[in-house]
């Protein structure tokens, strides 16, 4: 690294330090990650401010009164922002010949949802999440006393379709594997017209199972906020940037001694 040498007589010593060119260079680069460091220091506020509103109206909505689920006539206006997680009542006959299992892991340990159409007076279909059977109990004819006749009112979360996957694995539907709720997949592959189906499914909390099984109301509603501790860790590594960048431009004193030295 070029230095720049400034004498002090007075002292005999002569101060050192990086060229005009490196501390541009330095400057600049510090700069840079200063701001994007403090960018994303922010970014973790403004997140944690909307997590927290969040988890205030998905509480409120947990817990408030049950409503009838959206109708068809509503469809096209059901979304995340106005309707996940609310409490909702649906009435109408289970079609449990035609039940999806999707692949999933719990308090429980591994198993399935049991995915169950349900069909309403005006034919539409609304996809139930029944609840959670054990790997040994997906077969129907293994809980035959947790199949539900006739006509059924549940109550539960609505929760958005959950097309394609997950992150870690794809659906398969022509294999019949699922490792995420998309319903309106599900459907097709039942022969159900898609169209009929929902854009939702419910969460049943169980309560009109006798038997208990499929185990339901197990939604998980409680979220992640760590956004303090990110955005402390960016805030923390700007200063870092600064602390590294004084280091490389501080100016160093020597001794003419040492300096002559280091020059033979």
């Amino acid at each position: 690294m070029t230095e720049n040498r400034l004498s002090d007589p007075q002292q005999g010593q002569v101060k050192t330090g990086p060229s005009m060119a490196t501390r541009v260079v330095v400057l600049f680069l510090a700069a840079i990650l200063v701001s994007g460091f403090c960018a994303l220091g922010y970014w973790q506020v403004e997140r944690r401010a909307w997590k927290l509103d969040l988890i205030e109206r998905i509480d409120a909505r947990v817990h408030g009164d049950a409503v009838s689920a959206p109708a068809r006539d509503d469809w096209a206006n059901v979304s995340r922002a106005r309707d996940e997680y609310r409490k909702v009542t649906v009435t109408g006959t289970f079609r449990n010949d035609l039940e999806s299992h999707v692949y999933t892991a719990t308090d429980y340990g591994a198993g399935y949802w049991v995915m169950t159409p349900l069909v309403r007076i005006d034919g539409s279909i609304v996809m139930i999440n029944r609840g959670f059977v054990p790997t040994d109990r997906r077969a129907p004819d293994t809980r035959r006393d947790g199949m539900i006749n006739g006509d059924v009112t549940v109550t539960g979360l609505l929760r958005i379709d959950e097309p394609v996957g997950t992150f870690i694995r794809d659906n398969v539907p022509s294999d019949d594997r699922w490792y995420s709720r998309d319903v309106r997949a599900m459907a097709i592959k039942r022969g159900l017209d898609a169209n009929d189906v929902a854009p939702y499914f419910i969460d049943g909390d169980g309560a009109n199972n006798p038997a208990k099984l499929p185990v339901g109301g197990l939604t998980k509603i409680k979220f992640p906020n760590n956004h303090v501790t990110y955005a402390l860790t960016w805030f923390g590594l700007a200063g870092l940037s600064i602390v590294a960048a004084w280091i490389v431009l501080r100016l160093r004193r020597r001794k003419h001694d040492d300096d002559d030295r280091d020059l033979d």
